[in-house]
């Protein structure tokens, strides 16, 4: 191989590296203004289940961002569930950002990985035909022995369609909160001081994503 074919070689494996890099790079945004509409799509941990009334996360989220925050959280529901209220959720509330926390309660049914998978991308599809910025919260697959050892990862699948779907990816932060027991009510709801927590590790997201201005 010549040097001036090597040249180009060099140059071609470069932009090459540079284009994956930049395909699987988190999306970035423009802040929402105080004020702004943010919808809390979910579950009982959505819901606030195992704290008061204004302790839950999209509550405290309010205070941090200064957003509107509706609270769309409906206890027990499932992936598969929450796909037929997405699309009346978006029409009523009209939102600039949604937050989707979903899939706890598919896992503790034992639903199969594939079709929570699925099922949860249906929801961020609608979303994103609305065309509106969606944040998915990553969920741990709950087990007795990581919850006993405080080890609790995210589900894989939460980082795989973040990156399938280009949506912004919170992760760790819902596993830190039930891997620690002062930060839960029971074994898989956090208490007032977790959604705490579970609120700033979301507003940490979205401030690196540019959604949420530093305050």
């Amino acid at each position: 191989m010549n040097s001036r074919l090597c040249i180009c070689f060099a140059a071609l494996l470069t932009f090459l590296a540079l284009a994956m890099a930049a395909c699987h790079r988190a999306p970035s945004y423009a802040a929402l203004p105080p004020g702004s509409v943010v919808l809390a799509f979910g579950d009982s941990v959505t819901f606030g289940i195992g704290a008061a009334g204004e302790e839950n996360y999209p509550s405290q989220l309010v205070s941090i961002s200064g957003w509107q925050v509706a609270n769309r959280g409906v206890p027990g529901d499932t992936a598969e569930e929450a796909t037929a209220r997405i699309a009346e959720a978006l029409d009523v509330t009209q939102p600039k950002l949604v937050i989707v926390e979903i899939g706890g309660n598919d896992f503790l049914r034992r639903h199969p990985e594939a079709q929570i998978k699925e099922d949860i991308r249906s929801i961020l599809k609608t979303v994103k035909q609305a065309g509106v910025p969606v944040a998915l919260v990553a969920t741990p697959r709950f087990s007795l022995l990581g919850a006993t050892l405080g080890a609790l990862p995210d589900a894989a699948l939460y980082a795989e369609l973040a990156k399938e779907e280009g949506v912004l990816l919170v992760p760790d932060v819902f596993a830190e909160v039930l891997s620690d027991p002062s930060l839960k009510s029971d074994q898989i709801h956090p208490n007032a001081a977790g959604y705490r927590k579970l609120a700033e590790g979301i507003a940490a997201s979205l401030v690196k994503s540019g959604l949420l201005a530093k305050r």
